[in-house]
């Protein structure tokens, strides 16, 4: 196996790219998919840097199907370098780990992608359909110039996905364990519950704001979303701040504030969520007006197709192992790609030091990812 992957991964990670900061990395992917065939539009959005690049017949109607891989360039701030083994842009390897701020998170991914799409398309220069490369500098920031803002060019466009590969960290203990074929909803409620303030010996001439959103909170807490299903858990309800009072004992609280996370399975949408938590808040006397909503995103699942069973066959043969298919963790942008009608699968190495000091993979980990790609490549646009 070359080394081509775990070289082109550790010149990414020597590039300071903190979000939505590219530094250079996509005008260097370009350069190599252009060299490989590739069309490529740099699209930026405010202070955002895109790449769509594209390579195979114009016509998509009778080319056959348009195979996307995705991923990002942008990574978060590493800390207090010193608190690093390894400086954290060094890109070193040590004990047959590379260490480095985005190693897994996610320019293993990125690198394991351009060099997977050059191979395949070196073997294989007369494959049916089209290969796409979708790469943002605003994964880990706000998420509004970034991927979504390029569907929604695509879109425009007519140009759609069939098939999407997003090389996000997804393994648990060793690369290939794990497949993310879909991911949860996220929701977030500001509840903010209006009273009136008074002395805690005279509660007749007040009204506790925080009795009524406790009320509410203890309800909700006690509530058993659902059961979830084969691919996902059960809807789950967080409390991660609660405010009131004056800090005073004797004072009843005018005011009081929850901020409040729902992760939810294709059972609910925000929507319906939001519909269930207004009629409880005037159950507990609380005005649904003072609810302030904020969907991170709606729930997505690829639960059977050609991708899945491509992705599972390439990491047979690549790693000897049968992945699990997961929906567990965070947001990722195949939320804004798996609307567009597109299959979803997201494969990339081990999640275990991401966001974290010493972030690593291992340095095999780039070009057995890269060889997955390439054989998920050969399943659906040979033959």
């Amino acid at each position: 196996m070359s080394n081509d992957a775990l070289a082109l991964t550790r010149d990414l990670i020597a590039r300071r790219s903190l979000t939505p900061d590219d530094a250079g990395c996509q005008t260097l992917i370009a350069e190599r998919l252009g060299r490989a065939g590739f069309e490529c539009t740099a699209l930026r959005f405010g202070d955002v840097d895109n790449l769509w690049a594209v390579a195979g017949p114009d016509d998509q109607a009778t080319s056959g199907p348009l195979l996307c891989f995705a991923g990002h360039t942008d990574v978060v701030p590493p800390g207090d370098a010193t608190d690093w083994r390894h400086e954290p842009f060094q890109a070193a390897i040590d004990n047959d780990q590379l260490y480095g701020r985005g190693a897994a998170d996610m320019k293993t991914g990125v690198a394991a992608i351009v060099t997977a799409v050059e191979q395949f398309r070196a073997a294989h220069p007369d494959h049916r359909g089209r290969i796409g490369v979708l790469l943002t500098s605003d994964e880990e920031g706000p998420a509004v110039n970034g991927t979504r803002a390029v569907v929604e060019w695509l879109t425009a466009h007519h140009i759609q996905i069939d098939y999407c590969v997003v090389g996000e960290p997804t393994a648990v203990q060793t690369l290939g364990d794990t497949i993310k074929v879909g991911r949860r909803g996220s929701l977030n409620a500001r509840i903010s519950v209006e009273g009136h303030q008074g002395h805690v010996a005279y509660p007749q001439m007040a009204d506790n704001a925080g009795h009524r959103l406790i009320g509410l909170l203890d309800e909700l807490v006690a509530v058993q979303w659902d059961d979830g299903d084969e691919l996902f858990p059960p809807t789950s309800f967080q409390i991660s701040n609660i405010a009131a009072g004056t800090g005073a004992e004797n004072v009843i609280p005018g005011r009081a504030i929850a901020d409040c996370n729902w992760r939810f399975n294709t059972k609910w949408s925000a929507a319906t969520i939001q519909r269930s938590i207004e009629q409880r808040c005037y159950a507990h006397g609380i005005d649904p007006n003072g609810v302030q909503w904020r969907c991170s995103g709606e729930p997505f699942v690829t639960r059977h197709g050609a991708l899945i069973d491509a992705a599972r066959q390439a990491i047979r043969t690549q790693k000897g192992r049968t992945p699990q298919l997961s929906t567990a963790g965070g947001t990722s942008d195949a939320r804004y790609i798996a609307p567009t009608g597109a299959e979803v699968v997201e494969i990339g190495p081990v999640n275990a030091t991401i966001h974290q000091i010493d972030e690593r993979v291992a340095s095999t980990d780039p070009d057995q990812l890269a060889a997955i790609y390439g054989d998920i490549l050969a399943e659906l646009l040979t033959g």
